[in-house]
C-alpha cells in the first residue's frame, strides 16, 4: 500500500472526524441541531447523495502498485475495480453509447478496398453483429438488467433488516424522512448498477480526444473535488478558530496584530498567491526530478500545495466572524462570572468561547465547501489549479473548450462535468441550508 500525502490528510481528516463525533455525542446544545436535521428531508437526501460521493472519493485514496503490473504504476482502489474502463480506450472521439468513431476517416474493408467512412469502435459495441438495429435493445436490455441487480440488493438488504428486528425496520421506516432517505438510496444504488453494467459494453458518455472514456473520467475528478473541498477547510480551521477567538477575547495589540495580519492578506489578490505558489512547486519539482519519478506523485504535490494557499487565503473571513462572536461572548455574564472567580483564561476560552462558536464553524465549514468545488473548476480553466494530468472537473471543462469549436460539437465531456459537479454543489448546498437552520441560535429560539 502507498499512502499520498493527500491520502494521509484524508485519513487524518476521518481521525478527526470521528473524534469530534465521539466528543460531541453527549452535549445536549448539539444533539438537538442534529436531530433536527435528521428529521429534514432535504438535509437526509443531501447527506445520502453527499455520502456517495465522498465513498467514492475514499475508494479511489487507497492507492498501491499491482503484483502483475510489470510498468511499477501505482493505482487505487477504484482504478482497480474499474479496469475495463481505464484500459478499453479507443482511437479519438465517440459520443455516448455509439459504436462508431465521431468523425469519418479512410477506413480499409475486408475486401481490401478503401472507403471514407464511421470506423466501428474497438471496444464499444464490439459485441454486436448489427449496431444499426441491435444497438437500442441491447442498451435496454443491459440497463434495465443492470437496474434489476441493484434493486435486488436495496430490496435484499430491507429483507434482512425486517427479519433482524421487524420492531427496529418498523420504527425506522416509519417516518416520511426515513423513506424518503431509503428511495434516495434504492434510486442511487440501482442506477448506479445500470451505469457499471453498461460501461462494461459501452462508452456510456463518449470517449475524448485520447479515446479515453469520459464516463471514467468524471468519476476519478470527485475525489479532486472533495480534497479540495475537505483538505483546504481542515487546513483552514485551525487558523481561523485560533486567530478568530484569541483577537475578540484578548483584544488590545493581540486584535491589532491580527487584524493586520488578514487585512494585508486581504488586500492582495489570491489568483496571484495561487499562481505564485504553484510556479515555486513545479520549480521545485524540476529541480528534484529524483524525487518526483511517478507522474501521481508529482500531480499529488501539486494538490497539496493548491489546498495549502486555498486553505492560507480563505481563513480571514471565518476568523472575522468568529472575532465577532467572541467580543459578544467575553462580556456575557458566565464568562465575566468565570474571570471573577479566576478561572484561567485558557479554561474560559476551551469551556465557554470555544463550544459556543462552533455553531459558527459547521455553518461556515458546509457553506464553504461547495464554493472550493467551483474554485477549482475555476482555477484549472485558467491553468493555475490541479496539474493537467490529473483528473478534475476543472481540467475536463478546460479541455472542452477547444472541443465545442469542432464541427460536428464534441458536448459530453462538458455535460458530463457539468452533471457530476452539478450533482455535489447541489446537494452541498441543500445541507449546508439545512445545518444553517439548525445551528442557528436565532432560528433555534424562535421556534
Amino acid at each position: 500500500m502507498i499512502i499520498l500525502w493527500t491520502d494521509a490528510l484524508i485519513y487524518l481528516l476521518i481521525a478527526v472526524m470521528l473524534a469530534l463525533g465521539l466528543y460531541l455525542r453527549g452535549k445536549e446544545h448539539i444533539q438537538r441541531p442534529l436531530q433536527q436535521i435528521g428529521c429534514n428531508k432535504i438535509g437526509m437526501v443531501s447527506l445520502v447523495v453527499l455520502l456517495f460521493f465522498v465513498l467514492i472519493g475514499l475508494l479511489d485514496s487507497v492507492h498501491f502498485k499491482p503484483a502483475d503490473d510489470k510498468q511499477n504504476e501505482i493505482v487505487s482502489l477504484l482504478d482497480y475495480w474499474a479496469t475495463p474502463l481505464r484500459e478499453h480506450g479507443e482511437k479519438t472521439y465517440s459520443a455516448p453509447f455509439a459504436t462508431t468513431l465521431y468523425s469519418k476517416e479512410m477506413m480499409m474493408l475486408e475486401d481490401g478496398s478503401m472507403q471514407w467512412g464511421y470506423p466501428r469502435l474497438e471496444f464499444g459495441g464490439r459485441h454486436l453483429t448489427n449496431p444499426e438495429t441491435e444497438t437500442i435493445p441491447d442498451i435496454l436490455q443491459k440497463a434495465l438488467y443492470g437496474w434489476a441487480q441493484g434493486a435486488s440488493l436495496i430490496v435484499f438488504f430491507i429483507f434482512l433488516m425486517w427479519t433482524l428486528s421487524a420492531e427496529r425496520y418498523q420504527r425506522l421506516t416509519g417516518n416520511s424522512t426515513a423513506k424518503a432517505v431509503l428511495a434516495v438510496v434504492f434510486v442511487i444504488v440501482s442506477c448506479s448498477y445500470a451505469l457499471i453494467y453498461l460501461s462494461g459494453y459501452y462508452h456510456v458518455f463518449g470517449t475524448d480526444k485520447v479515446g479515453e472514456d469520459v464516463f471514467y473520467q468524471a468519476v476519478k475528478s470527485i475525489r479532486t473535488g472533495l480534497v479540495i473541498g475537505t483538505l483546504t477547510t481542515l487546513i483552514m480551521l485551525p487558523m481561523a478558530i485560533i486567530f478568530g477567538i484569541l483577537a475578540g477575547f484578548f483584544r488590545g495589540w493581540v486584535d491589532d496584530i491580527i487584524q493586520y495580519i488578514y487585512t494585508t492578506l486581504n488586500s492582495i489578490p489570491g489568483v496571484l498567491l495561487i499562481a505564485a505558489s504553484i510556479l515555486m512547486v513545479q520549480v521545485y519539482m524540476a529541480n528534484h526530478e529524483a524525487d518526483f519519478t511517478s507522474v501521481i506523485v508529482r500531480a499529488d504535490m501539486r494538490l497539496l500545495f493548491l489546498c495549502m494557499i486555498l486553505g492560507v487565503t480563505s481563513w480571514t473571513g471565518l476568523c472575522r466572524l468568529l472575532r465577532a462572536e467572541t467580543l459578544k461572548l467575553r462580556e456575557m455574564e458566565y464568562v465575566q462570572a468565570a474571570s471573577a472567580l479566576g478561572v484561567k483564561q485558557g479554561a474560559i476560552l476551551l469551556r465557554h468561547i470555544l463550544p459556543n462558536v462552533m455553531h459558527i464553524v459547521l455553518i461556515s465549514v458546509v457553506l464553504d465547501f461547495s464554493s472550493l468545488v467551483l474554485a477549482e473548476a475555476v482555477l484549472s480553466y485558467i491553468n493555475i489549479g490541479v496539474d493537467p494530468t490529473s483528473y478534475s472537473w476543472g481540467n475536463m471543462i478546460n479541455g472542452a473548450r477547444l472541443e465545442m469549436a469542432r464541427e460536428p460539437i464534441v458536448w459530453w465531456s462538458l455535460t458530463a462535468a457539468f452533471v457530476f459537479m452539478f450533482a455535489l454543489v447541489l446537494a452541498a448546498n441543500l445541507f449546508a441550508d439545512v445545518v444553517q437552520d439548525a445551528f442557528d441560535p436565532r432560528r433555534s429560539g424562535n421556534e
